[in-house]
């Protein structure tokens, strides 16, 4: 198993991160930059919404999965990467809007991803 998700305080802006069991709503795992954010209810309240999309996917008899999910605020933005590897769990992150870069954050989360054994 391997669960290491530092790297992903290199993303600019960087809040706060961490690995999520969407069965459970646990974290497995986090990171944070200091900046005062609850991670494990993020964590858990995230769980809701990846529960949420992939009901709506069923309902609409997509045959898909997600890939990620973007959630725009507005001094944050906040990602949700499930792993390819087990679906079940997912990679929240929490970055600075105005000093993060979306695009590049997009793909430091998913090298991170593609590492992640769980």
């Amino acid at each position: 198993m391997s669960t290491n998700i530092s790297d992903l305080k290199n993303i600019a802006g960087f809040i706060g991160a961490c690995l999520v069991d969407s069965d459970t709503g646990l974290m497995l795992a986090s990171e944070s930059s200091g900046v005062k954010f609850d991670l494990e209810a993020a964590g858990a309240a995230n769980t809701e919404v990846v529960r949420a999309k992939n009901a709506a996917m069923q309902a609409l008899g997509l045959d898909d999965h997600i890939e990620d999910i973007l959630i725009t605020l507005g001094t944050q933005y906040h990602l949700i990467r499930p792993l390819e590897s087990n679906p079940a769990v997912f990679v929240y992150v929490a970055v600075d809007r105005k000093t993060a870069n979306l695009g590049m954050a997009r793909l430091t989360v998913k090298n991170v991803e593609g590492k992640l054994k769980v």
